[in-house]
């Protein structure tokens, strides 16, 4: 009987490379093996973890929809490895290893509105809930998007944000941080939290993701709140604490939680049962 070696890479072709900024980059990539790509699944808001052989992996969500035949995902130049990285290009060999994590309950979505919350490169864990429900367009009710970045030049998908607006009931507001704006800008100004809250959403039949850094993070959850979304409908992804994907290494590790396996995905009802040092 043979047994499948769970350390060891799909061999993936790179098929996109797209500069989203000057230090992010989103990738399509596609297997090599036709059967495996049969063979191959997963489910929104999983991820995996991808490598450059010689250089080492990182962890990074899987930020297309399911419905696709490639793999998407999205990177900062932050370290060795992005580093390596970022000299990939179309047509260059690269490992994959996932799907991983549990998934966006989208399912219980249903008949419910939307609302994504996001900030600067977190775009991408929330890109691919969103592309799923404009998929599933008939499924959902009014769809809202707020994202926000730093400044003009740091917003990712941009182009994607003007397709997105076009589909029926759905909002996009772009913001960027006051100072980040430039001349030919057409979104807001302002921090995503105070943009939120000016929004003018209704959260009677609504959940939320909000995903971003921790201060966007802690002071959107209240106005989310404030307009009536209880707890166990709001979900976020933590995927920057992990790094072996199987539960093995305890780099995310949070009191009996391991985020790889666990998560990434929670709601905040059971991150208030987490540590508050997390």
């Amino acid at each position: 009987m043979t047994t499948e070696n769970i350390y060891k890479p799909d061999l993936m072709e790179v098929v996109q490379v797209v500069q989203q900024t000057v230090d992010v980059k989103s990738v399509r990539i596609r297997f090599r093996d036709p059967e495996r790509a049969k063979a191959f699944s997963f489910r929104v808001g999983q991820f995996g973890l991808y490598s450059v052989f010689g250089v080492g992996e990182s962890t990074f969500n899987i930020c297309c929809s399911n419905s696709k035949d490639y793999i998407e995902f999205c990177f900062r130049k932050t370290g060795r490895v992005t580093e390596a990285m970022w000299g990939i290009e179309v047509g260059s060999t690269i490992g994959f290893r996932g799907p991983f994590g549990n998934s966006y309950p989208v399912e219980s979505w249903e008949g419910k509105d939307l609302i994504f919350v996001g900030g600067g490169i977190a775009m991408p864990p929330i890109r691919c809930a969103i592309e799923y429900a404009l998929e599933n367009r008939e499924k959902y009710g009014r769809i809202t998007v707020v994202y926000g970045a730093r400044t003009v030049g740091d917003l990712v998908f941009r182009d994607e944000l003007d397709e997105w607006a076009k589909y029926p009931n759905v909002d996009i507001v772009k913001t960027v941080d006051p100072g980040g704006e430039t001349a030919d800008w057409n979104g807001r100004v302002g921090f995503v939290p105070t943009v939120l809250g000016e929004a003018g959403i209704q959260g009677n039949n609504a959940v939320a993701l909000v995903v971003g850094p921790p201060i966007m993070i802690k002071f959107s959850l209240p106005v989310l709140s404030q307009i009536g979304i209880a707890d166990a409908d709001i979900y976020t992804s933590l995927e920057n604490r992990m790094k072996c994907g199987l539960g093995k290494c305890g780099r995310c590790n949070c009191g009996s939680v391991y985020v790889c396996k666990d998560g990434p995905v929670f709601n905040l009802e059971q991150m208030k049962q987490l540590p508050d040092d997390f």
